[in-house]
């Protein structure tokens, strides 16, 4: 397939900037996989679109605040920092800016210079090893100094940096947020249990990968990112309990989807594991456990538009997307959302 299947028109004064008051406020546009019927509601209508014995499975990362600003020594210049993968040792992978200035053995200080790094050296597509000396907790410092690495297209200033975290967000190490799940509240999570829905939790550590367009113009020949997940013994149980009652797996989320179609078996149990996930999911994916799918409108061509087009069929949900762009509403991370199954 061209990876110009998967473009779509989309006006800018239509990609969020700023979330809406409350969370659960948010649109919800359905979509029938089978019928390819859409409907629309808000998010806290959600309860009335699941049923009792079905499982939600949510991504509980919470999002690093990875962007680090300071200046480099011993000339003053700025520079900018954001860390990707935790290499271990106080070496992070990061990227940086400004890339030509900041080779192996350059230095930086952040803030008041509680915090230093230097950089150790490159790694793949320009990214560098750096490493970082302190007192304390790094990830203290890091709540002191850094800044929340909101997506490229998102250019406001963010006036609550728990906005961008899900309410239920609790394992640190994420680049960028699960971001279908920003819309749940505690209330709809309260209700969603009264209702007999089973919540579970995974760990996928959102990379920034995720944004990455899909330069390639055949969409096989994409190198698909790697990212660390894990699913515990627990999800598991609730998961291979609700499929063997008839109930349905509802991911929320590509990252929740990316999870379990990485680690389950091919009659879609699951059993507890952790590791690495490159899976690419495009058109043709034959899914093993996910029955149904949360998630915020996406950007054209990426790889998130295909998988969501693998589980509902291309043609169905570039027509929606048409139908949600006629009908204003608003995309990506601090956008509406969609309910699919």
């Amino acid at each position: 397939m061209k990876t110009s299947d998967f473009y779509y028109d989309l006006p800018q004064e239509l990609i969020a900037q700023t979330p809406v008051e409350k969370r659960d406020g948010s649109r919800l546009m359905t979509l029938d996989r089978r019928t390819g019927e859409t409907g629309h509601r808000h998010f806290y209508d959600l309860p009335e679109l699941v049923r009792p014995g079905d499982c939600l499975i949510l991504n509980d990362s919470r999002v690093l605040p990875a962007r680090l600003l300071g200046q480099r020594l011993p000339g003053g210049g700025a520079c900018e920092v954001l860390l990707l993968i935790d290499k271990g040792d106080n070496v992070w992978e990061c990227l940086v800016r400004p890339g030509r200035k900041l080779r192996t053995g350059a230095r930086m200080r952040f803030g008041d210079g509680s915090l230093t790094a230097e950089v150790a050296g490159e790694a793949a597509e320009g990214n560098r090893l750096v490493r970082f000396h302190y007192e304390g907790i790094f990830l203290e410092v890091l709540e002191r100094l850094g800044e929340m690495p909101l997506p490229p297209y998102i250019k406001e200033e963010l006036q609550d940096r728990e906005r961008y975290q899900t309410v239920y967000s609790k394992v640190l190490g994420s680049a960028a947020a699960p971001t279908a799940g920003l819309h749940f509240t505690p209330e709809l999570l309260e209700k969603l249990a009264a209702k007999g829905v089973g919540l579970g939790y995974v760990t996928l550590h959102v990379g920034l990968g995720t944004f990455r367009p899909v330069k390639e113009e055949t969409l096989e020949d994409h190198p698909m990112h790697s990212e660390y997940c894990t699913i515990p013994p627990e999800t598991a149980e609730l998961i291979n309990r609700t499929k063997a009652s008839g109930g349905r797996c509802i991911c929320v989320g590509t990252t929740s989807c990316r999870t379990l179609e990485s680690w389950a078996g091919e009659d879609g149990r699951m059993e507890p594991r952790s590791g690495w996930t490159n899976i690419y999911i495009y058109p043709g994916y034959r899914f093993k456990v996910m029955d149904g799918l949360i998630t915020n409108f996406h950007l054209p061509e990426s790889t998130l538009i295909m998988l969501v087009s693998a589980f509902a069929g291309r043609e169905a949900v570039l027509a929606a997307y048409r139908e949600a762009v006629a009908e204003r509403y608003r995309f990506f991370s601090f956008g509406d959302a969609m309910f699919i199954g």
